[in-house]
C-alpha cells in the first residue's frame, strides 16, 4: 500500500514529535511512507537516514499567502502534485477541511484524519490517540532519530574524554521563550568550574548575535557553534553529548530523540505538551508556576532560577 502522511506544522520540534506515529504507520504497512511537510520542518535534513521515510514532498504555504500551495490555485497545484503519485491511503495530522478535500480531489480513497474543526489541544495526545485508533496499536511517545553510525563514531573519536560535552540550546522561536544569553554565559562558567566542559551552541544563522556574545566571552574558547552546519551535520555531535541544556526549542526535541539527557527551560510554552512526552526531558519552570500553569503567555523568563538550573545541570552531568 502506498501511504502519504500530511504533517503541516512548522518547525523541527513538531517534526520530531510526530516521528513515533509516522514510524508506526510505516511499520504497519511494511513500507516507507511519503510525507507532505513544510520546508521549515527541516525534514530533508532530519530524516536523511530514516528508512521509514520514502519521498519528502514540500508543502509550500506561507503566512502571506504567497506560496505555490496557497489560495484556490495553490489548492489545485497541490491536488495535481499528489494525484500523480497515486497514493492508496493518507493520514492527515490536521483537522482542516482543506486537506480532506485535497485528498479527495487527488483520488485517495482511504482517508484518516483528525476530527474536523477540532480545537487546539495537546500535540502529543492528539497524534497518539489518532494513530493508535487507526492502527489498533499502543505507540510510545518517545521519538527516535536515525543517524549514520559512521558519522556518529567519527565524532565520538574526536571528543576528548577529559571533558563533559553539553549541547547548549540558546535559540528559541521567540524572545519570550529565550533565557537571557548572559545567563548562559554565567552558567557555562560555573559549570566549567565544577566539571570541565565543552559547549556546542545549538543556534541558526538568525541567532548569530547571541552566538557571537558567547564566543567573545571568557568561556568562548570552550564553545563550538552550529551556525555554519547543516542540521544533519549537527546530529552526530548532539548524539555524542552528555547533556542538552537550553530553551524549549527544536534542538531540545532533536536531543531527546537522539536519546540524550535534556534539561529544558520552559518559560513561555506548555510543559504538558512539549516537556512530558519523553523520559529524557527534565524541566525547569519559572518560580511561582507549576507544570500545568506554565504555558503560552506565562512570560516567565526572568523567574527561571539560576541556581536551580546550575545544580540540576551538574547533577545530570555527573550521574
Amino acid at each position: 500500500m502506498k501511504v502519504l502522511v500530511i504533517q503541516p506544522k512548522v518547525g523541527m520540534g513538531d517534526m520530531v514529535i510526530y516521528l513515533p506515529y509516522i514510524h508506526a504507520i510505516s511499520e504497519k504497512y511494511r513500507s516507507a511512507v511519503s510525507i507532505l511537510v513544510k520546508k521549515n520542518s527541516r525534514a530533508h535534513e532530519l530524516l536523511i537516514d530514516d528508512e521509514h521515510i520514502g519521498e519528502i514532498i514540500t508543502l509550500d504555504r506561507t503566512n502571506n499567502n504567497s506560496g505555490s500551495h496557497d489560495g484556490l490555485s495553490g489548492f489545485f497545484n497541490l491536488v495535481n502534485k499528489i494525484k500523480e503519485k497515486k497514493f492508496d491511503k493518507v493520514f492527515i495530522f490536521n483537522s482542516s477541511l482543506r486537506y480532506f478535500f485535497i485528498a479527495k480531489f487527488a483520488g485517495i480513497h482511504k482517508i484518516a484524519q483528525y476530527p474536523l474543526f477540532r480545537k487546539k489541544d495537546n500535540i502529543v495526545t492528539s497524534a497518539k490517540i489518532f494513530v493508535e485508533n487507526e492502527l489498533n496499536l499502543i505507540i510510545s511517545t518517545q521519538p527516535k532519530l536515525r543517524i549514520d553510525q559512521h558519522n556518529f563514531k567519527n565524532i565520538k573519536d574526536q571528543f576528548s574524554d577529559k571533558f563533559k560535552h553539553i549541547c547548549l540550546g540558546i535559540s528559541a522561536s521567540g524572545p519570550t521563550k529565550r533565557w537571557a544569553v548572559q545567563n548562559y554565559i554565567n552558567l557555562c562558567k560555573k559549570i566549567n568550574e565544577n566539571v570541565p566542559t565543552k559547549f556546542y551552541l545549538a543556534a541558526g544563522k538568525n541567532d548569530k548575535s547571541l552566538v557571537d556574545q558567547i564566543l567573545k566571552s571568557n568561556i568562548g574558547s570552550n564553545c563550538t557553534s552550529f551556525t555554519s552546519l547543516k542540521i544533519n551535520e549537527t546530529l552526530p555531535i548532539i548524539k555524542n553529548c552528555d547533556l542538552y541544556l537550553g530553551n524549549d526549542t527544536g534542538w531540545l526535541h532533536i536531543a531527546s530523540a537522539l536519546n540524550v539527557k535534556c534539561l529544558a527551560l520552559f518559560m513561555d510554552s506548555p510543559v504538558q505538551a512539549y516537556g512530558k512526552y519523553s523520559s529524557n526531558i527534565n524541566v525547569i519552570i519559572p518560580e511561582g508556576e507549576t507544570e500545568e500553569t506554565t504555558t503560552h503567555n506565562t512570560l516567565g523568563a526572568n523567574r527561571i532560577s539560576f541556581d536551580k538550573v546550575l545544580n540540576k545541570s551538574i547533577e545530570l552531568l555527573i550521574n
